[in-house]
């Protein structure tokens, strides 16, 4: 049986209930990003801020240092956390894990060393999310625009940026690589090695992970 909360992740649980329950149908996972830098943020003090806005998600994951934060079960959904009125995006599927990555849609995370990946993406697939990616790669900002015409894409299930959910208005994750984040095989489950990282000319995260996301927060 899945777990609920993924093994090793540290814990900032919501203390509001989210509301709502899952409809049921095709299970996915949704890529956001919090437009913030992974080199002056923990994981934490983003769970933190989510929690303390009333605001949530179900894991929180810096792609730099590794670390990875969870807020909400599986089992519940990110209420409102994908759409704004209509329909409620976020409660579509038997599962639907919201994972807000610290990065910027103008810098796709996915050129960063993607540390901690193995684990959440293990985790996912224990929910029986495919790696599948219906609606191809993610366009690049600025665009951001209410999506109207991915239904039956999005009733696929697997794996989508939140710019490719129907009705969202968001240039988020950016022009990520799916090859790279879930391996060059959409159809399968095990992971994919991923090549050498880039190296990356950023202060240390032992010198900043004691900043707030409120401080730094769009920098």
């Amino acid at each position: 049986m899945a777990n609920a909360w993924m093994p090793d992740a540290g814990r900032v649980r919501c203390a509001a209930p989210t509301g709502g329950a899952l409809l049921g149908g095709a299970p996915r996972a949704v890529w956001l990003t919090t437009e913030s830098n992974p080199c002056t943020l923990s994981a934490r003090a983003v769970a933190q801020w989510l929690v303390d806005n009333r605001r949530s998600s179900h894991l929180v994951w810096n792609p730099v240092s590794g670390e990875t934060v969870q807020i909400l079960p599986a089992s519940a959904p990110a209420k409102g956390q994908l759409t704004t009125g209509g329909t409620d995006r976020a409660l579509e599927g038997r599962v639907c894990i919201v994972i807000r990555v610290i990065g910027h849609a103008f810098a796709p995370f996915t050129d960063t060393p993607l540390t901690g990946l193995s684990p959440i993406l293990g985790w996912l697939d224990s929910w029986g999310i495919p790696r599948r990616r219906p609606a191809g790669p993610p366009s690049a900002p600025p665009v951001a625009r209410p999506v109207s015409a991915d239904d039956r894409l999005w009733a696929r299930g697997g794996h989508f940026g939140h710019s490719q959910v129907p009705g969202a208005c968001s240039s988020a994750p950016g022009a990520i690589s799916w090859d790279r984040l879930l391996g060059s095989t959409p159809s399968g489950i095990r992971p994919v090695p991923l090549g050498p990282p880039p190296v990356l000319p950023a202060p240390g995260l032992e010198e900043h992970n004691e900043r707030t996301y409120a401080e730094v927060a769009g920098n």
